[in-house]
């Protein structure tokens, strides 16, 4: 078997893998079937094996408990998941009092590195899904991290100053009132030039009666995704911020697993696509790529 003969056989016997926009990979081989002293021929198709994830950031005086509904949710469209408390996150941690920005994001980053380092986690497929200040917080650790996905609800804004002040008295330290009532420019907020920055794909939901955060907050996350993917923007009718009422939950549920499942079915379609793509580069005018040399 000369030169060119081999490598006709080794693109017909190993599977070809390939990446195209999806930030996930499958895997498409051609297959001889056995069946009556003869043969037929198939392609198998198959995702690969690490999946992608999700980690779930939950709001200032929260916990993980909020976000058990939504986690199975995400689990059930093939995603390993992660939902975390953050350092000082509940009233009654004795931390609750100093904890600071600076620590809690260096919470979600151990919590990110901690979850990619799984051998069944793709690291090129990973959303995060944040809430007021976790959603702040999740805008922040795209600068630091790989994130392919970004859902942000209802997320709040604090200025730069004042970075290493405890959380809890951010407020009494800052206009913060003042601040949010004003549309931000992403260069004077290192969350929003975070988002400048970002090229993943983004859902922004507001609440339509929310008593904590100004609309023009959402108009600063809104105006500083210059460079997303794909943006997708909802309001909740009637919701307040923490999503008091039952029928305003089940339509943030509602939207979140919709929402999910399409851009990780979306990228496991382009990820086929681009597999099957290749493999009819790699085979073309080699002559049947199902016959053995």
């Amino acid at each position: 078997m000369n030169e060119r003969k081999a490598e006709d056989a080794s693109v017909r016997d190993e599977a070809v893998a390939a990446r195209a926009r999806s930030p996930m990979q499958a895997r498409v081989q051609s297959q001889r079937l056995a069946v009556d002293d003869d043969h037929f021929c198939a392609t198998l198709a198959t995702p690969e094996p690490a999946l992608p994830a999700v980690i779930f950031v939950h709001g200032w005086n929260g916990t993980q408990e909020f976000d058990l509904g939504h986690m199975r949710d995400a689990v059930a469209v093939g995603c390993v998941v992660l939902a975390v408390d953050l350092r000082g996150h509940d009233r009654d941690d004795p931390r609750h009092e100093r904890v600071t920005r600076e620590e809690n994001l260096r919470d979600l980053l151990a919590a990110y590195d901690w979850l990619i380092a799984r051998d069944d986690v793709d690291g090129r497929a990973v959303a995060v899904v944040g809430f007021s200040y976790g959603a702040y917080l999740a805008a922040l650790l795209t600068a630091r991290r790989r994130v392919q996905w970004l859902a942000l609800r209802s997320p709040a804004l604090y200025p730069d100053d004042g970075w290493n002040v405890p959380k809890h008295e951010l407020e009494a330290r800052v206009e913060l009132a003042e601040y949010r009532r004003h549309v931000q420019p992403p260069g004077g907020n290192r969350a929003l030039s975070a988002l400048a920055q970002f090229r993943g794909d983004v859902l922004l939901v507001s609440s339509q009666d929310d008593e904590v955060l100004p609309e023009t907050v959402a108009e600063s996350f809104r105006g500083a995704l210059v460079r997303a993917s794909s943006i997708t923007t909802r309001t909740i009718a009637g919701a307040d911020h923490e999503l008091s009422h039952p029928d305003a939950r089940r339509a943030w549920a509602d939207l979140l697993q919709d929402w999910l499942g399409a851009m990780v079915g979306g990228a496991r379609r382009q990820a086929v696509v681009a597999a099957l793509e290749a493999r009819h580069e790699a085979v073309e005018g080699a002559g049947d790529p199902h016959e053995r040399t």
